[in-house]
């Protein structure tokens, strides 16, 4: 046996594909070592509850985390919490440590996540301004909101529709600043992004469409956000949801090949989720893989992906024949609304949306169609059970007639 053989497989990033990945290692038999690295302090937690049930105030942050102490001891999983790999050195199969200690690796997996993406305004560093992205912030944010405060969100993607119906259901008044035309526009559409703000509005939402933030008011704490044409809107606390950015820069100063904004960005891969270093993989939020079935890259920010990639990654890097072809997944929860989405959709697409089911039933099935008539993503609201059925479509590559699609009398598995 080689020293190489003997060394540790190295996990950066102690996030979700990155536990993820070291319980799949021990699942598949790997006895080695495992040296999980990460620079929260908290134990591996999954995000969806810390915008769900943490904002609600109906859980406790703890109840995200995926195992407790006593699993990582039990699986000897050494985890260096509260640590930051400064520098990666492919050539010498080693990590740098920002307390500077060096660890050397057989494999490494970088799962580094992303970070939100901040406001640049003045008064952005005002205290009660507040970004949703770690489970410190998660209970931070919901001790806030046990105040009723009169809350603005700015941003009308997930996190901010999210943040907005934890805040109506806590008895805050809630104003959405968004600079597009309607909610969730870049990622599902205006056709069903205006069904989303709708149903806030019924539930008491205010918004601003076609408003831009220019900065906050206030000199102690946030007392106002000042939008376009110079108007403020009144706030006793604020929440910024502008979207995510991959954490690439880690990779990208060791040489490993990345993607610039401009052309998808992350950590670029082949399907086997191995980057352009030998011995390095990636997963999460923070890979760009080409997706065999799609035919094209794909980056994707949810909780499924950071589990799959998470397992198809350790499987790679134990020398299994690994194709990642999983199709992205996400789930919101706002107010009685549930939803779950299968597809994707690259920006720029042409599409046609199809619906099955009235919105204003509160229960629905939508489908984005390419010009050829394949499916290329799908989403129900409140219609369980239908996710299964919608990724077989898009899975399938079939050719569907829009009409059947929408007839609710013809059975969705027949379409």
């Amino acid at each position: 046996m080689t020293d190489a053989d003997q060394q540790p497989i190295v996990i950066v990033g102690a996030s979700l594909a990155g536990a993820t990945a070291a319980e799949t290692l021990r699942t598949e038999g790997w006895s080695g070592g495992i040296v999980l690295i990460g620079s929260e302090t908290s134990l591996p937690y999954e995000r969806p509850p810390l915008s769900k049930g943490v904002l609600l105030g109906k859980d406790q942050t703890e109840v995200a985390q995926l195992h407790d102490q006593q699993w990582y001891d039990d699986n000897s999983i050494e985890l260096r919490l509260g640590k930051t790999v400064t520098a990666i050195d492919p050539k010498a199969h080693s990590v740098t440590v920002d307390d500077g200690s060096q660890v050397s690796y057989r494999k490494l997996l970088i799962a580094t996540g992303s970070r939100v993406r901040r406001i640049d305004v003045p008064g952005a560093d005002l205290p009660g301004v507040h970004y949703l992205r770690t489970a410190e912030e998660s209970q931070a944010l919901t001790d806030a909101y046990a105040a009723k405060p009169r809350v603005v969100v700015v941003g009308a993607g997930w996190i901010g529709l999210e943040s907005a119906s934890a805040a109506r259901e806590r008895g805050c008044e809630v104003t959405v600043v968004e600079p597009q035309s309607t909610a969730l526009a870049a990622v599902l559409g205006e056709e069903i992004g205006e069904l989303f703000a709708e149903f806030h509005r019924q539930h008491g939402v205010q918004f601003r469409f076609g408003t831009g933030v220019e900065g906050f008011e206030g000199t102690d704490k946030v007392t106002g956000v000042r939008v376009s044409g110079g108007e403020v809107i009144p706030a006793d606390l604020v929440v910024v949801g502008v979207g995510v950015q991959p954490n690439i820069e880690l990779a990208a100063d060791a040489g490993i090949e990345v993607a610039t904004r401009e052309n998808g960005s992350g950590i670029v891969t082949g399907p086997d989720l191995r980057t352009s270093a030998e011995d390095v993989y990636a997963a999460g939020d923070v890979v760009r893989w080409d997706h065999p079935l799609f035919g094209r890259p794909v980056r994707v920010e949810h909780w499924q992906n950071a589990k799959d990639t998470g397992k198809s990654a350790a499987k790679a890097m134990l020398g299994q024949d690994v194709a990642h072809d999983a199709i992205p997944f996400f789930f919101t929860d706002q107010f009685d609304l549930g939803m779950e989405y299968a597809g994707d959709v690259p920006r720029g697409t042409s599409y046609q949306v199809v619906l099955r089911g009235d919105p204003k039933s509160g229960a629905y099935v939508a489908f984005w169609l390419d010009d050829d008539r394949h499916v290329l993503a799908g989403m129900h609201v409140n219609t369980w059970g239908a996710t299964d059925t919608i990724q077989e479509l898009i899975r399938s590559g079939k050719q569907v007639d829009p009409a059947r699609l929408a007839d609710t009398s013809v059975e969705l598995s027949e379409v």
